[in-house]
Parts: structure tokens; sequence; C-alpha cells
């Protein structure tokens, strides 16, 4: 991809050629035309010339990320991996959304792996060995790992090079991760969801005569009584049942709300402004986290795609 043309003068090239070799003045001397009349001596030494070595060949890039470089071999294999993956799973991705899926990875792990140096993470040749050592045990020992590593298009240098990223990535993953709150203002929310819009109605007048809202909840749904738990701010699916849920106050039930699921009531059970939060619904605050930071990175990035789009 990228190529580097050198030409050089003839006589500078002459010049670097001695100069490289190490000739003395004697030697030099023998480059020159003899005096006139003066006969050349068969025995007299001349000049050994040593080719210079050729410049190597500058590794071909895929993209490039600030001042670091990905490298085609390492695109390719990644493709090859996801479309591997595809075919195994009889799932279709168009060609161009996978190479945006690739390159958005590729750059995402680059701009981590960068910012784990920057904030003091180390991981030196003995921690490096140990991770492989253990991908090792795990696969079952040597030979295995050695054809998972051909099947998943691996070679031992990019094998080490994909721990060395991911070990950094998932360091710098956490470090950003750890500063999502364990607590947050929450709503423990039910519902009754209803396919149209006649027979939202007719549950809606039933609450406005008195209804309890549980009990045509376990009419609506048996098996849970629409029981939606609690939830904090950005994890329901529904923008607009989320705004009703948090202007409501507790005991209080919402007018019909239409959604993509259909016709909604929702009713406030309780609400907590430091409701421990659960897993999932603290994992979703922390994939939020990754998500602006990631958005932030790239946006201050200077990331150049040198692989044509398909």
């Amino acid at each position: 991809m990228f190529s580097k043309i050198k030409s050089l003068l003839v006589t500078a090239l002459l010049a670097v050629f001695i100069t490289a070799c190490g000739v003395n003045p004697t030697a030099t001397a023998a480059l020159t035309a003899p005096p006139q009349g003066a006969t050349p001596t068969p025995s007299q030494p001349s000049a050994t010339f040593t080719p210079l070595a050729p410049s190597p060949t500058p590794e071909p890039i895929a993209a490039t990320v600030n001042d670091a470089g990905i490298s085609l071999a390492e695109y390719t294999a990644e493709m090859q991996r996801l479309q591997a993956s595809l075919q195994e799973t009889g799932k279709t991705l168009a060609p161009a959304d996978q190479q945006k899926q690739v390159l958005d990875e590729l750059v995402n792990e680059t701009l981590l792996e960068a910012a784990s140096s920057k904030d003091g993470f180390k991981l030196d040749v003995a921690a490096l060995q140990k991770r492989l050592d253990d991908l090792t045990t795990r696969a079952g020992g040597a030979d295995k790992l050695a054809g998972w590593m051909k099947n998943n298009f691996y070679t031992p240098d990019s094998l080490k090079i994909a721990l060395r990223r991911d070990a950094a990535a998932a360091w710098e993953r956490d470090k950003i991760t750890s500063s999502a709150p364990t607590t947050a203002d929450q709503v423990h929310l039910r519902q009754m969801l209803l396919l149209d819009q006649d027979t939202a109605t007719r549950y809606y007048n039933q609450l406005q005569a008195g209804a309890d809202f549980a009990t045509l909840a376990y009419v609506v749904d048996p098996d849970t009584g629409g029981d939606l738990g609690w939830a904090p701010k950005g994890y329901l699916l529904l923008p607009e049942i989320e705004q009703a849920a948090f202007g409501l106050q507790v005991g209080k039930y919402s007018p019909i709300i239409k959604t993509a699921y259909g016709y909604q009531i929702i009713f406030l059970v309780e609400r907590d402004s430091q409701h421990p939060l659960s897993t999932d619904a603290r994992g979703k605050i922390q994939q939020q986290l990754m998500d602006s930071w990631l958005k932030e990175q790239s946006s201050q990035a200077k990331i150049q795609i040198l692989v044509p789009q398909p």
C-alpha cells in the first residue's frame, strides 16, 4: 500500500559504497586510471564492494489511529474471522457493513490500548507469556492451540499482538466503567400491555372507576401481573414510557401510551432516589459510559482508513 522510491546519483552511490566498505586511500587510488605509461601490476589488490542491504519494506497498513498503525494482515484476519462466524451462524451482512464492523472494533481497541499506556498499564514479557500459557492450557495443549490458531486465522506473532492489545483494552475498559454508580434514582413499575386501543380504553375506564391496578394487571398478564421491576433512567427500552414513569407520583397510573408494542398503561409502585442497581442495569450504565468515551476519543483522534471500500 505504501511504497518507497529511492534514487541515488552514481557518484553518491560510489561514495557510499566506498565509505561503507572502509576502503583506504591506497585501495581508492586503484579505482582511478593509472598514470600514463605505467603498467598495472596484476597482483595489486583491488577494492571489494559489498552491496548495501535493501531497506526493509514497510508493512502494509489498513488504517492509522493517531500515531498507531493497524496492519493490513490484522485487518484481513479479522475480516476472515467475521466472515467465518457469519457463515457458521447463517447470518448475512453486507460487505460494507462487515468492513465497518471490523474497522470500528480495531480502531476502538487501538484507542483503548493507547489510553491504557498513558494511564500506566504495563504488560511485561512474563505476563504476556503467562496469558499465552493459560490459553494453551484452556485449548488442551500446544497442538490443540495450533489447530485453533489455524482455524481462526492467527499466526504465533499475531496471536501475541492480539493478547497484548486485548489485555490493555480490557484494563482501560475496567478503569473507565469503574466510575459507574452502584445506586441510582429508580422507579418500580407495573404495566398493562394491550394490543388494541379499544381494549386499552376499556381497562383504563375501569381504573377511572376505581378498580385496583394490580388486579387488572394480573388479568392481562397472569404470570407476572405486569411487574417490570426497578429501572433507572436510560434503562427502559421506550423513551415515552420512561418519560411517563419518572413523571408519575407513587400510587398513580399513566394515561394510555401508544408504543411500538401496542397500548400501555403504567403504574408507579414506588420510587427510590438511591436504589441499588441490578447487575444488568449497572452493566447498561457502564456500556453507556464506554460508548460515550469511545465517541469522544474518536472525534478527537486522527483516524485514516487506507483500505478501499467494497
